[in-house]
């Protein structure tokens, strides 16, 4: 082969190569969209016994309010004790797949109640159930006691009440999904009723989130 083949086949060999880089990487995404989209897709599984996020025996104020967002709950305590630091508890066991900040923080705190606001959820932490089932668990005080990947039992403590994120008041706002779809949240075996956004609606429920099942 003379110099001037040499050279000439150098730029094709290269465009090959590239072509063949570029043919792989669009496979490992094509590979791992499925991996990821597949499976939230599929049909849900059972739902599981999911309980209160909250101690057991304590009664609790279930609320939403117009713009709040379908499904979307919101909880204080009823006994009249701060609300500030209670704990989080995992509604069912599952694997942590979230468990940092969401948006950003704000300043609100125990000391400094009415604080700026911060954006999103603040410290919080999600929670495969397995089936496509997920809770949420949003503006949580403190960086949460739990790290992605890790399994947890219902009943473990996620971590703490608090106002972090775009949040008003020291509360626990929390969802349930299935796949990537909110569903209307339902604790030891019946429904919440809290459905829609539309008006203002609140409803007590007592945790029986008493024992890691």
């Amino acid at each position: 082969m003379t110099t001037y083949q040499s050279q000439r086949s150098r730029p094709r060999r290269r465009r090959r190569t590239l072509l063949i880089v570029l043919l792989l990487g669009a496979a490992a995404i094509v590979i791992t969209a499925g991996i990821v989209v597949v499976p939230q897709l599929l049909p849900p599984g059972p739902r599981p016994n999911f309980q209160l996020p909250v101690t057991c025996g304590e009664t609790w104020q279930l609320g939403t309010y117009p713009g709040h967002g379908e499904f979307d709950v919101d909880m204080f305590p009823l006994d009249g004790k701060p609300t500030w630091g209670r704990p989080v508890l995992a509604s069912a066991a599952g694997t942590v797949t979230q468990a940092g900040i969401n948006g950003s923080l704000g300043g609100r705190n125990p000391q400094n109640p009415e604080g700026p606001r911060g954006k999103g959820g603040g410290y919080w932490v999600k929670i495969d159930h397995g089936g496509t089932w997920e809770t949420q668990y949003l503006h949580m005080l403190e960086p949460p006691m739990v790290e992605v990947g890790q399994h947890v039992e219902q009943g473990d403590q996620l971590g703490k009440v608090g106002s972090t994120g775009n949040s008003g008041a020291a509360h626990l706002h929390y969802e349930q999904r299935t796949g990537w779809t909110k569903v209307e949240t339902w604790f030891d075996g019946e429904p919440s009723g809290i459905t829609d956004d539309a008006t203002e609606y609140t409803v007590r429920r007592k945790s029986n989130n008493c024992a890691k099942r």
